[in-house]
């Protein structure tokens, strides 16, 4: 028996509903929780419900009111301790990648890939390994990340691409889903030299599959490539997300010490500020090696700093501005 306490569960339209009538009117206590539809305390368990669907649930009496509760009243399905009859592809050998920093202004874009088999399918769950965005604490993410890199040995990857590199490449590909494509690509490969005869990859869906696969060279064409919303639900993926987020995480403190400044996630207006503030204090071409300078971010930052992307350069002209499918 796992001693899991965090379960994330896809809630219906119709699930949705039920859920939300049993937690505004059942004996729970309501809790305000950024962006969800609703939010209670239950019994050793917090019960969050988000505008996606998403149904996080986390403590120590997780599992129970899962099983108990949850299953019963809402899915109408029993799901916990099922999962190899359920999902045995689940338990399979195959390679998880996800990545940390696409929406982030400062820093690099870090992918992960990593590979599980039954046993480590098995462990993950019993160390509550499970997606990255659910994880609050960066302390905790840093140390999943070591237990997970001990559990598998050499058989991960971690692809990352900085901002000088991440900059070219977006002025020469034009699009952040190619660029994901060719990170992805990397990191199955390098897997893949350690795991050779694994059959299967899973990875978010981003963009076309098309775009993975005609980036993968010889080791990986036989790979089968599954793209799929959501594909951090998958214990593979799940523990990419925190390679590639403590990566990230690692990365940002080590840009911050050489800068001698605090460098925040995200592109908020906080993250503007430290940026102005570098440039003008260190000038405008250093945006280029510390920042994804196609974010509209760049422009403003350029232009409160009283510079403009002339100033960075060739280069930094060559990176567009930010097309629809980019965060602003």
């Amino acid at each position: 028996m796992t001693d899991q306490h965090s379960f994330t569960i896809v809630l219906g339209p119709e699930q949705q509903q039920t859920l939300s009538g049993l937690l505004r009117t059942g004996n729970y206590r309501p809790l305000t929780i950024p962006h969800a539809l609703v939010a209670a305390e239950g019994p050793d368990c917090r019960i969050s419900l988000y505008k996606s669907g998403k149904c996080l649930v986390q403590g120590k009496g997780a599992r129970d009111w899962v099983e108990f509760v949850l299953e019963p009243q809402v899915l109408g399905e029993a799901r916990l301790g099922y999962e190899e009859v359920r999902q045995p592809e689940v338990f399979q050998p195959h390679i998880g990648v996800d990545e940390s920093g696409k929406g982030d202004f400062f820093g690099p874009l870090v992918i992960s890939a990593v590979y599980v088999d039954e046993r480590l399918v098995r462990l993950f769950r019993d160390m509550n390994v499970r997606d990255s965005k659910t994880i609050t604490s960066e302390r905790k993410a840093l140390d999943l990340d070591e237990a997970i890199r001990r559990a598998v040995g050499g058989r991960f990857a971690l692809v990352a691409i900085g901002p000088r590199a991440y900059n070219r490449l977006y002025a020469s590909m034009g699009n952040v889903n190619r660029i994901l494509a060719w990170g992805h690509a990397r990191a199955i490969e390098n897997v893949l030299e350690r795991v050779p005869d694994c059959p299967r990859a899973v990875a978010d869906q981003f963009g076309p599959k098309r775009q993975i696969e005609q980036a993968l060279m010889k080791k990986g064409r036989k790979i089968k490539l599954e793209q799929r919303p959501r594909a951090e639900s998958d214990p593979a993926v799940a523990a990419a997300s925190i390679v590639a987020r403590a990566g990230f995480v690692r990365a940002l403190q080590q840009l911050g010490q050489q800068l001698n400044v605090t460098i925040p996630k995200g592109a908020s207006d906080a993250v503007r500020a430290v940026a102005v503030q570098l440039v003008k204090s260190k000038g405008a071409p250093l945006l280029l090696d510390i920042a994804k300078c196609h974010f509209r971010t760049a422009d403003q930052v350029l232009a409160e700093a009283g510079s403009s992307r002339a100033a960075l350069g060739p280069d930094g002209q060559a990176v567009s501005k930010p097309r629809r499918e980019e965060p602003s």
